[in-house]
């Protein structure tokens, strides 16, 4: 794990490494750490044995490593015994994002490009593949000769299997949202995954067969509505889903307009399919009333959140609205615009008034000071 800022990076680069003796100082000193560690597990393990090792080919903070350097310390690795380079891309101090979910799809794979020729062992790429077309144009185009994924295995353990078998719209998209794993993960909790619950706890969340067959009514076509309508199908439950709009999804449906959450509608099509396929009744444009659900056995709510409106004076003024009507209706502004509570609705919000829409990726790496030159 040679990236990323963690030990063998911090001796890689003159950032961290601030050593006078053998292993600080110059470049070929800081790189003696990792050649070291390669060769002693190469001795040990013997020839006919997988290394991989994780460089770090574009460190994005300030005194990391040069692309020189980078290379220079591939065709060490190589010499030393790795088999597979796989790209590491930025420390955790840094400051520009590179697994968010704004951040465009395979945005590194550049990286990896540049290293290609350089070295006659196979160049991994990573960062933000999250289907298998992405996977298939990256390795199309010549950028690396392997992919790497860890994420998006979290949402669906059945990826490859799906991608093998030509299924991709089947696959539990990653939307690099980072709140079940990695924000799990960094506070000593278990990692799981926001879009399958399931993730990591699947001896634990065990979808057995009912023993007695009832007639559920679900409240509310959102994440979760869907999500537990699937489940009660595959448990042998007849469900009905209702919903009060004309489109399944709920607040996703809003979530996925804030400029660099585009992935959000993944999760939409991801569930939409999964009712479909598990032959669940929908009802759309329709609010369940008590005569409605006479005839049901149980009824879940899962009407989603409400907005909360504050007890400020002039709260009802014309020129105050709720982050839910702005963004479905998104009406004009005005020039100046005062958000009202800076949490992640709240920035999402600003994003929205002040980001532009369709970016490319080489607007993206302008935006947040990377040249790939």
């Amino acid at each position: 794990m040679g990236s990323e800022g963690y030990l063998i990076n911090q001796f890689i680069c003159a950032r961290s490494n601030t050593r006078y003796d053998g292993w600080g100082g110059s470049y070929e000193n800081r790189i003696r750490f990792p050649l070291e560690i390669v060769k002693a597990v190469r001795e040990r393990v013997g020839t006919d044995f997988i290394i991989i090792f994780r460089l770090s080919m574009l460190d994005l903070v300030e005194q990391g490593s040069t692309h020189d350097e980078v290379v220079e310390l591939a065709k060490a690795l190589e010499k030393a015994g790795v088999t597979i380079i796989n790209t590491g891309i930025g420390w955790h101090e840094a400051r520009v994002p590179t697994i968010a979910t704004q951040v465009p799809r395979a945005a590194f794979a550049w990286v990896t490009e540049r290293l290609k020729g350089e070295v006659s062992i196979p160049l991994v790429t990573c960062n933000r593949i999250n289907t298998p077309q992405v996977a298939e144009d990256i390795l199309a185009s010549g950028q690396a000769d392997m992919v790497s994924m860890a994420r998006p295995f979290l949402a669906d353990a059945d990826f490859v299997n799906k991608a093998e078998q030509d299924k991709a719209d089947d696959i539990n998209t990653c939307i690099a949202c980072n709140q079940a794993c990695l924000d799990h993960v960094f506070k000593g909790k278990r990692a799981s995954c926001l879009v399958n619950p399931q993730a990591c706890y699947e001896t634990e969340l065990v979808i057995a067969p009912a023993t007695a067959k009832r007639k559920v009514a679900v409240i509310g076509g959102g994440m979760a509505g869907m999500s537990f309508a699937v489940t009660a199908a595959k448990r042998g439950f007849e469900v009905v889903l209702f919903e009060k709009s004309g489109a399944l999804g709920g607040q996703f449906n809003l979530a996925m307009q804030i400029p660099g959450k585009e992935e959000f509608k993944e999760t939409i099509r991801y569930y939409t399919r999964q009712v479909a396929q598990a032959n669940i009744e929908v009802r759309l444009n329709t609010e369940a009333d008590s005569d409605t659900l006479r005839d049901f056995d149980e009824v879940v709510i899962a009407t989603g959140v409400k907005p909360r409106f504050p007890a400020i004076q002039g709260i009802d003024h014309p020129k105050v609205i709720d982050y839910q009507t702005f963004i479905r209706e998104q009406p004009e502004l005005g020039g100046r615009v005062a958000i009202i509570g800076a949490g992640g609705i709240g920035i999402d919000v600003a994003t929205m008034i002040t980001e532009p829409e369709n970016q490319t990726l080489t607007d993206w790496l302008q935006d947040w000071g990377i040249d790939p030159t």
